[in-house]
């Protein structure tokens, strides 16, 4: 498969970094393509411009700043998107990539009559999301009921890629983990991507 692996963690020596790069070599060593987009890396502006904001229900979005990024995810098969959860929340860049590259017409269509939205990202197949919180497990599934993976899994991918095989892997307490912890984590992921054919 062609493989786009989203990395949104500012700090390269990051546990996001170091769980993507697992992420990467699986990929690699299971025979896929892999294109990394590295959000920060690439000085990604997250905000929507205001010809994309006046574009989103004309006749054609105006996604020409974003053209690459918006063209590798149109070839994406699978998607794995690193990155920390913040503020039960997605890192900024990560959400500017979302609003800027998921437009109208490239991600979806609008209804004619502003209803529900048709889906448009029907090649992509498989999306695993990998994150780390500070918090422990109770706090994000009991508390607050699992916003970001709630976010992924009905609002982007249920409407954008309704096809597509959702798995999220979430690494509690990531401030306080021992090495032994993380690698076991890290074979989570290698593991969940071993099933991607």
């Amino acid at each position: 498969m062609k493989c786009l692996v989203v990395i949104a963690h500012p700090l390269r020596d990051s546990l996001c970094h170091a769980l993507a790069a697992k992420a990467i070599a699986a990929l690699t060593a299971a025979g896929h393509e892999v294109l990394i987009e590295d959000l920060y890396r690439n000085d990604f502006a997250a905000a929507l411009t205001v010809a994309e904001r006046a574009s989103y229900y004309g006749p054609r979005y105006d996604g020409a700043a974003v053209q690459p990024e918006i063209d590798r995810l149109h070839a994406a098969e699978g998607l794995v998107l690193c990155f920390p959860t913040w503020w039960f929340g997605f890192p900024a860049v990560l959400k500017g990539w979302f609003d800027r590259t998921w437009g109208p017409g490239i991600a979806y269509d609008h209804a004619d009559d502003r209803g529900p939205i048709r889906p448009r990202l029907h090649g992509l197949r498989k999306v695993l999301a990998v994150t780390s919180l500070g918090s422990p497990w109770w706090v994000d599934r009991i508390v607050m009921r699992q916003p970001v993976k709630r976010v992924l899994k009905t609002a982007l991918l249920g409407t954008c890629a309704p096809a597509c095989r959702f798995e999220m892997l979430s690494l509690y307490k990531s401030e306080r983990l021992a090495g032994a912890q993380v690698e076991r984590f890290a074979a989570r992921v290698e593991r969940a991507l071993g099933h991607w054919v």
